[in-house]
């Protein structure tokens, strides 16, 4: 049995006469022990998927799905009480941008003893003690004078493994990383993934990595998860969704990678913009920007589908040597 099972999972905003639906029909599946990257530009979801999951999309946004289950629990029938005993505990989240996430008012020994007092017994020197040894297993060097440190004391870096030390305060068996080393320098990213993946390791805990970065999610990933608009688009193992891309929106997202594009004078890119609001085509939600649509694609909309070793939202999914496959 999976340890997360989500199962056409949506989230719309707006007015119930004209909502907009931010995710649309979300499933995902998480063992223990495996990391699965989401990927996609800006706006495909990602976030919003997760922040459902967390019980963090306040009104007027709302949240349906078919089945929302951890470790076999429903966690769309459970009581407010007993949830928010797994939200936090069991199921941690590290958010984007660490200096906006931790509280400038407070030390960084105050935040995470907080983490500390809501889901465990511990209190007094205990808990300084446990806060010691999170920012220890963090390698934040100098851990006992950071206790009493203030977030704009502390570098980038240094925040995003307060972060983690709080996503990981209470032995979580899935961990959310929402963009863990954004606006991190390359060196730093490194050694912040290298300290996720380790910890993900020794704790064998469930992993999923959103992030734009593909080169990351290839080489920590078991399996990626595409977005676009809303929707899940691909879904794959590593590494045959880079050696053989299923969906042509994944295809542009490989060829945009620079490595991908040498000797040529421009880099690929795919033209358009994701669909907004007010203007969701009434098929594909990629028809206006796909290089292969067809009249079918800009009529009917296509579900998510087996494609060879993958699954793959089109009608026409590409075969191994990247063409579309009509018929």
């Amino acid at each position: 049995m999976a340890l997360l099972e989500i199962k056409n999972l949506s989230v719309e905003f707006g007015s119930a006469a004209n909502p907009f639906r931010a995710v649309s029909n979300v499933s995902l599946t998480v063992d223990a022990g495996e990391i699965v990257g989401i990927v996609g530009e800006s706006g495909s979801g990602k976030s919003v998927t997760m922040l459902a999951l967390m019980g963090l999309i306040d009104a007027p946004g709302r949240v349906t799905a078919d089945a929302l289950t951890f470790d076999g629990k429903d966690l769309l029938g459970m009581k407010a009480r007993d949830k928010r005993k797994i939200i936090g505990s069991d199921i941690s989240m590290i958010f984007q941008d660490a200096l906006s996430s931790l509280n400038p008012a407070y030390t960084v020994g105050f935040q995470l003893m907080e983490t500390l007092k809501q889901h465990t017994s511990l209190r007094g020197d205990a808990l300084k003690k446990r806060a010691l040894e999170l920012l220890e297993l963090v390698e934040i060097p100098d851990a006992p004078s950071r206790l009493s440190a203030f977030p704009h004391q502390l570098s980038g870096g240094m925040s995003q493994r307060v972060m983690i030390a709080m996503a990981i305060a209470c032995n979580p068996r899935f961990l959310i990383a929402d963009e863990p080393t954004t606006a991190l320098d390359v060196t730093v990213q490194a050694q912040i993934m290298e300290l996720l993946v380790n910890l993900q390791k020794s704790q064998g805990m469930g992993l999923v990595l959103i992030t734009h970065d593909l080169a990351v999610v290839s080489e920590v990933a078991q399996r990626v998860v595409v977005m676009y608009a809303g929707e899940v688009v691909e879904q794959s193992p590593i590494p045959t969704i880079f050696d053989t891309p299923r969906h042509p929106y994944t295809q542009a997202l490989l060829s945009s990678i620079p490595e991908h594009s040498k000797g040529a004078s421009r880099l690929n890119t795919l033209p358009g913009v994701v669909p907004g609001q007010f203007d969701r085509p009434a098929g594909c939600l990629l028809s206006p920007r796909c290089p292969y649509v067809q009249a079918r694609c800009r009529t009917d909309h296509p579900q998510l589908t087996p494609a060879h070793n993958a699954q793959a939202r089109c009608f026409y999914a590409l075969d191994d040597a990247g063409k579309p496959v009509y018929g």
